[in-house]
């Protein structure tokens, strides 16, 4: 049996946790509809947000695709925290900033790992 080594199951957690935030955006309840109201986005927006966050979820959990996963999914968190952030709720920024820095460290270790296989090749 091999094992599967944690930067894979780092990816597939982190893949997770973009697939649970896309289906709430997308099967959004009054609460979010209202904060995307109360943000300035026009009524679909929270179906383009949950679709980035389901893309960047496949995109993820794939290592083909992985670093562009990465990549899109801290472009998802960076425009929540900003968001938030423009709106002076600063504290609803916590978490779209942890989860950045997450799929930053995600990238990164990608990155590295294909640097890293590019050398021994």
């Amino acid at each position: 049996m091999t094992s599967l080594p944690w930067r894979h199951i780092f990816a597939l957690l982190l893949a997770a946790f973009f697939v649970l935030g896309g289906s709430m955006n997308i099967f959004a309840s009054e609460q979010v509809l209202e904060d995307y109201a109360r943000w300035g986005y026009p009524g679909w927006f929270h179906f383009l947000t949950g679709a980035l966050e389901w893309t960047s979820a496949v995109l993820i959990a794939i290592p083909a695709t992985r670093l562009a996963g990465s990549v899109l999914a801290a472009a998802v968190m960076a425009s929540a925290a900003g968001t938030v952030a423009l709106h002076g709720e600063f504290s609803h920024a916590m978490a779209p900033l942890v989860v950045l820095a997450l799929a930053a460290l995600n990238g990164w270790l990608t990155w590295r790992a294909r640097r890293r296989g590019a050398a021994t090749a």
